[in-house]
């Protein structure tokens, strides 16, 4: 048995977030008061550049981006999505992204706010239920029509109000707006959950599991049991709908999870290959250098010199 104890994974909260990609002499540290860790909603064009890129990290919010016009790219887990005129692309908290190009050139508006906020007064986790784009197994990306981006900006310019004329804003009224943004982003969500498959209900409840059972379980006969289908069928379903397989998409999470404990940790290597349940470290660097490449040590390595 190990006796070291495990170092806390760190997640980033907004203030930390911002201390570490966007310097500390950056005047846009000016704009966040002392609740913006629970809530900011800025215009993008106050908000000056990142000034490094972000690698691999996880956040304590949920984050709304709202391009107006210009261009936005990051990467959600292994996927990169450009976001431009009319869309809101929406970063669950908790799940793993990136961001390599901090020179991206776009107007509108940058919303986080904690999850806690949305189960106060008006709210309940339930209800959250109803907005799958706040999950990481949903579509982060929604197209607005152009006769309903006049009322988004809208609501954005209220929530921003809010915000920046309160020392403290009132988290009833940003509650109260939230739902009303989310319900009308619902409206023009990829799919609703009534219009989804069988295949993908399945696909989006394994990727829910993923998420939770990635650091102890990477069998797909596991995931296939708790969805009550046999491995085959649940390989058949995920490999129709995202065009990989369900062993892809467990490595691949694997993989993330690793890079995610390598970039923000100071943990070994043989630690990390026991976060992310692989127990024995050789097989767990040869695992990591035949998608990579390159063996953990080295992958830090290059990280240090970046």
């Amino acid at each position: 048995m190990k006796s070291k104890p495990i170092e806390k994974i760190k997640t980033y909260s907004p203030k930390g977030f911002r201390e570490k990609f966007l310097g500390e002499d950056n005047p846009i540290h000016l704009l966040f008061k002392s609740n913006s860790d629970h809530f900011f909603c800025l215009e993008i064009e106050e908000m000056m550049h990142m000034q490094h890129p972000v690698p691999p990290s996880k956040h304590s919010c949920h984050t709304l981006i709202f391009i107006s016009s210009g261009q936005h790219v990051m990467k959600l887990g292994y996927q990169e999505y450009t976001t431009t005129n009319n869309e809101i692309i929406v970063v669950p908290a908790g799940q793993i992204f990136s961001l390599d190009n901090v020179n991206n050139i776009h107007n509108g508006y940058v919303c986080q706010f904690h999850p806690e906020i949305m189960v106060g007064k008006h709210g309940s986790r339930e209800l959250l239920n109803d907005f799958d784009f706040l999950k990481i197994s949903g579509n982060p990306k929604i197209l607005l029509p152009s006769e309903d981006v006049p009322l988004i900006t809208t609501i954005f310019k209220r929530l921003q109000k809010e915000y920046s004329d309160n020392d403290n804003a009132n988290l009833n009224i940003v509650q109260t707006y939230l739902f009303a943004l989310f319900y009308e982003m619902n409206k023009n969500a990829v799919q609703s959950p009534k219009s989804l498959s069988a295949s993908e209900i399945i696909t989006s409840k394994f990727k829910e599991l993923i998420h939770v059972h990635i650091k102890t379980h990477h069998q797909v006969n596991h995931y296939a049991s708790l969805l009550s289908v046999t491995p085959n069928h649940l390989n058949k379903c995920v490999k129709t709908v995202t065009g990989k397989s369900a062993v892809k998409w467990i490595d691949e999470n694997i993989l993330l999870e690793a890079k995610y404990l390598l970039f923000q940790t100071t943990l070994s290597i043989n630690e990390i290959a026991a976060q992310v349940g692989h127990e024995d470290q050789s097989y767990f660097s040869r695992f990591f250098k035949k998608h990579e490449g390159v063996s953990p040590i080295q992958y830090r390595k290059m990280i240090d010199k970046s």
